[in-house]
């Protein structure tokens, strides 16, 4: 687990299948936007077994875990104040559900755990600011990426594409959090998360090349599968390329399937898949289990069409 300081609170990046050990956490712990695992990765990550035993292992030093993702396991936490659960239709991102009357009533945390993303950071930060946003629109902006609808504003473009471009960069993840912490003044910092952004182009060309190969496999869906050697390409474009195609778009990569619809589609994989929890919209499951996948949208027996099937265009 590695972890950094920002204004004197250890900071840990995670995501709710590779949460880290509670014993490595210091002092009491805030959890900002990690959803409860569900049980597509199967049990050894799902919420039993992760989630779970995770806040059962902090006990009493979890002071506050605020998240807007969908699960059936929230209602167990209903009574428990220190949970400010939402799903993404009432929340589109977590840094809106923090409010300065939030911190002011929770326990000053030592540790923030929190989903290294561009809502996640931005949640953290606007935490360390007492719940004020570190520049006007930062909750705009965090809606805005996380269920891609309307633009963020230039900020805010510059920095998720810097998060996109080094997706993994703990490191980065920390800058962007003390860049945010401090009210988003620093200009040699934005000029150097500037740099950092322009690795993103060949990923997004990557992505594009990979978008012809997407075959129609039913009114609603088009799928491509990523040839193992295949360059590092950014998914979350390759599947904003494939809605363009059908409603739906699924992207499979090793060992991975990960379906994806507009956030205001009116899709729910959750519940389509009788998953517990995550992302209506958006949902990877192993690749083992994409035939029942296809089966539960509909398209059971459906395989992707053999190499120069007709696509309806090209993205």
């Amino acid at each position: 687990m590695t972890s950094r300081r920002v204004a004197d609170t250890a900071l840990c990046f995670t995501t709710p299948r590779k949460l880290p050990r509670a014993s490595e956490l210091h002092g009491r712990v805030v959890v900002l936007d990690i959803a409860f695992a569900a049980e597509a990765g199967g049990s050894r990550h799902g919420f039993e077994q992760g989630t779970l035993r995770f806040i059962e292992a902090l006990g009493e030093r979890l002071v506050c875990w605020v998240d807007h993702h969908d699960s059936s396991h929230h209602a167990r936490f209903a009574s428990d104040p220190r949970f400010h659960l939402a799903r993404k239709a009432e929340h589109g991102a977590c840094p809106e559900m923090i409010t300065p009357e939030l911190v002011a009533e929770t326990p000053r945390a030592d540790t923030l755990v929190c989903h290294g993303d561009f809502d996640g950071l931005c949640a953290a930060a606007k935490w360390l600011r007492g719940g004020r946003e570190p520049y006007p629109g930062c909750d705009d902006d965090a809606r805005a990426v996380d269920t891609c609808i309307g633009e963020p504003s230039p900020l805010g473009r510059r920095l998720e594409r810097a998060l996109r471009a080094r997706s993994r960069d703990h490191g980065l993840f920390a800058e962007i959090v003390a860049f945010l912490a401090d009210g988003a003044r620093d200009e040699a910092a934005l000029c150097r998360f500037d740099a950092v952004a322009a690795a993103l182009e060949p990923l997004e060309r990557e992505a594009e090349r990979l978008a012809r190969g997407y075959r129609v496999l039913g009114p609603d869906l088009c799928l491509v599968e990523v040839p193992p050697g295949t360059p590092s390409y950014d998914k979350t474009y390759l599947l904003l390329l494939g809605q363009r195609l059908r409603l739906m778009a699924a992207v499979v990569d090793g060992d991975t399937a990960t379906f994806a619809a507009p956030f205001d589609s009116g899709v729910d994989f959750l519940a389509r898949f009788a998953l517990s929890g995550g992302m209506p919209t958006r949902v990877s499951v192993r690749r083992a289990d994409l035939p029942g996948a296809l089966a539960a949208l509909g398209l059971a027996g459906a395989t992707a069409p053999p190499a120069g099937a007709p696509a309806p265009h090209d993205p």
